[in-house]
């Protein structure tokens, strides 16, 4: 093509363009949104140029060391540490916690550089930190996945023991953390039988598709040794939930089932017992959890600790708490006292106390856990407790239509006036 022709094809070109309009203009506005492309993010980070890789602090790892692999500097890192104080300090990072890494890589006359822009911290499977190190300068910010509830109901029968129970249906483990929390002071799960049964509806959370633990338990039903213990949630005083037997009962008690978790019990109460170590029948006037050593124990009601010491008649590192009621607990063969407990300390219904060890006369680490009224043994498993406060009746009629649509959802029947929900349970007048 001469010149002139290419001349001419190009004046034809902006003509039409001038009487057409651009082919921009003609587009719908439907069609211009998808020209714009949206940033895709990840941790609130545009994704776009990053290589993006998932790693795992190691045992014995300190930040400095992860940064510093990555190109970090030892000044860079103590600016991060000084932002990092009032938001997320950085000795608060564990071992076996993952972390994402966001790395850009650029190509120059001296050949191929990587930059670390972003590092964030996973918390746990729904919290997370994220420091950056864009351009001269440092920053902290926390950040959450998002969680869909979905409520879910459930009933088995126990065959072995609740753990078993709950890894056999698949559901999420933390269900049996919040069934010991929830009936803590009413069931032994130390003698959990087969045949013993539960319902529950609780939330379970959800992040990309993956269950990550639980919510809120709205109500259970629990079948132990032939009697129904439920829990109806419900906040009588201004933000705080508890949960209630049917008939408006607390399920809290003077006294919690057992100072310790997840053990068994491996000696009982008896006016008889064949001592292991002295090799002679005599009493033995508590109960013996078998428990990992370091397993921590919790005192079982409020109380001020009278004794803080070495046991000589056996009990090794012994703890005895007094009580309301001229009640007495003990703890021996611990393997060391919680920070801040000593003689004259007051301590609270479930607050941590020791750990379970086996120092003194004992064959294995385990706790001897002993209860005395008026001075006298009584067996820790046959102590009879009264409730808490029960429902008040400015609150009977309030909690009861609660209970009624609570049993309901339980049962899998239809839940006259909806399922229950935060405004339910929590009483306008009563919320924070």
């Amino acid at each position: 093509m001469n010149f002139i022709a290419r001349l001419t094809t190009l004046l034809l070109i902006v003509t039409l363009a001038a009487c057409g309009g651009s082919s921009t203009e003609n587009k719908s506005n439907t069609e211009i949104e998808e020209i714009v492309k949206e940033p895709t993010l990840l941790y609130g980070i545009d994704i776009e140029g990053y290589e993006i890789l998932n790693d795992t602090v190691r045992m014995g790892e300190t930040v400095g060391g992860i940064l510093g692999r990555r190109g970090i500097s030892a000044v860079m890192v103590d600016r991060l540490d000084k932002a990092s104080k009032e938001i997320f300090p950085l000795r608060k990072i564990r071992a076996d916690n993952a972390y994402t890494t966001f790395t850009r890589h650029t190509v120059d006359s001296l050949g191929e550089h990587s930059t670390l822009d972003y590092i964030v911290y996973h918390k746990n499977a729904i919290d997370y930190v994220v420091f950056g190190f864009v351009g001269d300068s440092v920053s902290v910010a926390l950040g959450s996945r998002p969680v869909e509830y979905v409520r879910k109901r459930c009933e088995a029968s126990i065959t072995s023991s609740l753990w078993g129970t709950i890894m056999e249906k698949n559901l999420p483990y933390s269900l049996a953390a919040e069934f010991e929390d929830i009936y803590q002071w009413t069931v032994d799960f130390f003698g959990i039988q087969a045949g013993d049964s539960f319902k529950v509806v609780y939330d379970e959370k959800i992040v990309d598709g993956e269950s990550v633990g639980i919510g809120r338990i709205w109500g259970a039903e629990f079948d132990h040794g032939g009697k129904q213990y439920f829990a109806i949630p419900y906040a009588q005083e201004a933000g705080k939930l508890r949960y209630w037997e049917a008939n408006g009962e607390s399920l809290r008690k003077q006294f919690l089932k057992a100072p310790l978790k997840y053990t068994r019990i491996s000696s009982k109460f008896s006016k008889s017992r064949f001592h292991p170590v002295h090799k002679v029948y005599r009493p033995h006037h508590g109960v013996d959890y078998a428990a990992p050593s370091g397993t921590p124990v919790h005192s079982v009601a409020d109380g001020t600790v009278t004794f803080a010491g070495w046991d000589r008649g056996g009990g090794g590192n012994t703890l005895k708490i007094k009580h309301a009621g001229n009640m007495e607990t003990g703890y021996l063969h611990l393997k060391s006292f919680a920070k801040g407990i000593k003689v004259g300390t007051r301590v609270s219904q479930g607050q941590l106390i020791g750990y379970v060890g086996s120092t003194g006369s004992s064959t294995g680490p385990h706790l001897d856990f002993r209860i005395k009224k008026n001075g006298t043994p009584i067996d820790p498993l046959k102590l009879p407790q009264e409730p808490s406060e029960p429902i008040s009746e400015a609150h009977k009629a309030a909690f009861e239509a609660i209970r009624d649509r609570v049993i309901a959802e339980l049962e899998g029947r239809e839940v006259v006036g909806g399922i229950i929900t935060e405004e339910d349970i929590f009483p306008t007048a009563n919320k924070q």
